[in-house]
């Protein structure tokens, strides 16, 4: 059972056929064994063969795979990440989805610190404005994001924020440069916050997280704290839904943030 994962997990991470010698020589393994490994494979569909011999992943993953994805809900993670490390945030962390040009609210994990500010699931926020919303717009292609705003930006809750497109784009540009999303004081004053993307198996930013701060207590690091604390929670929920960050945001940064 190891040595047909081992197989399959280096085919995966390979993403183009291999030869049986190639095989062999990469698992360090006795070419009959490597050989019978990739014929049992082949019998149950987890592993298909090409013309010139060379192995490819087969069809039988996919089921697999999707079993994992419609067992997986992101909201589900992000309330059992809480109960998993059995103590709550120093800060309010919310989650957040695109709805439209909103961002829902689809779990919130409290702080026990008064914050003028309650979250609750089924909220929603103009997504531009939100730090988790804003997290999440980074990684849509500018022209859906052009698409959602057409009738422009008409929504501020405070005096801060973007005031049109290109400025929104511009911002959406820097939050996906580096990683995360600054939200001061655009949905309520005195209230700032950092957000970063979830990804899912596919790469893609299916939600956002973001920790709520009275900016009063941002302290002398200016929250650097806060900021990696959520990134963490992105992370970690990325990895639970199958995704990687890192290498999601890379591919997305130099595709120029489409997705």
């Amino acid at each position: 059972m190891t040595r047909a994962l081992t197989l399959l997990d280096r085919l995966a991470r390979q993403r183009e056929p291999m030869s049986l010698a190639q095989l062999t020589h990469e698992l360090a393994l006795p070419k009959s064994s490597v050989h019978g490994l990739c014929n049992t494979l082949m019998s149950f569909g987890y592993l298909r063969r090409q013309p010139d011999g060379a192995f490819l992943i087969g069809p039988r993953v996919m089921s697999l795979a999707e079993a994992f994805v419609s067992g997986t809900d992101v909201a589900q993670e992000f309330n059992a990440l809480w109960a998993d490390a059995g103590f709550a945030p120093e800060e309010t962390v919310v989650l957040s989805v695109l709805s439209g040009g909103d961002a829902l609210y689809v779990a919130v994990r409290n702080s026990a610190r008064p914050l003028g500010l309650a979250f609750n699931v089924g909220m929603r926020l103009p997504a531009y404005l939100s730090g988790s919303g804003r997290a999440t717009l980074a990684y849509r292609d500018p022209d859906e994001v052009r698409r959602l705003y057409a009738a422009g930006l008409n929504t501020h809750l405070t005096r801060k924020g973007p005031r049109d497109i290109e400025a929104l784009l511009k911002e959406l540009a820097l939050n996906r440069k580096r990683g995360y999303s600054i939200d001061d004081e655009a949905v309520r004053e005195g209230v700032y916050s950092f957000g970063a993307p979830v990804f899912d198996a596919s790469g893609q930013a299916v939600a956002g997280v973001a920790v709520c701060i009275n900016k009063a207590l941002l302290g002398a690091d200016r929250g650097e704290r806060h900021r990696d604390a959520v990134l963490a929670v992105a992370r970690t929920l990325s990895q639970r839904l199958g995704g990687d960050v890192k290498s999601a945001a890379t591919r997305q940064r130099k595709a120029g943030g489409h997705s």
